[in-house]
């Protein structure tokens, strides 16, 4: 306990200025950093774009009339019953379920 009474009062006052310190530091660090590289100075580059491709698309499909005359298929399908399915099998209750062996 003595030890924490003897740091209550300047402790505070010691690392207030220690933190101030320590940032301004970091502060002319960057600055200087900044101005040694030479960041930052010119503008941004602007994007070129590229002009878009054009691309020229022509059909030459031209769908004549049938000739007059010309003969006329009609195509019938028939359709296949299929067998009749066999019914569903029957959903077994619960109780019938809990009667049931177990299969393991």
């Amino acid at each position: 306990m003595s030890e924490e009474a003897e740091n209550s009062g300047g402790g505070s006052l010691k690392s207030i200025l220690i933190g101030l310190a320590s940032t301004i530091a970091l502060g002319v660090g960057g600055f200087v950093t900044k101005q040694l590289t030479g960041e930052g100075d010119e503008p941004a580059p602007q994007a070129t774009t590229a002009a878009a491709p054009v691309i020229n698309i022509t059909q030459q499909q031209q769908q004549a009339a049938p000739a007059a005359g010309g003969k006329t298929v009609i195509i019938k399908e028939k359709e296949v019953a299929a067998p009749a399915a066999a019914p569903a099998p029957k959903k077994k209750t619960e109780k019938e379920a809990l009667q049931e062996e177990p299969k393991w």
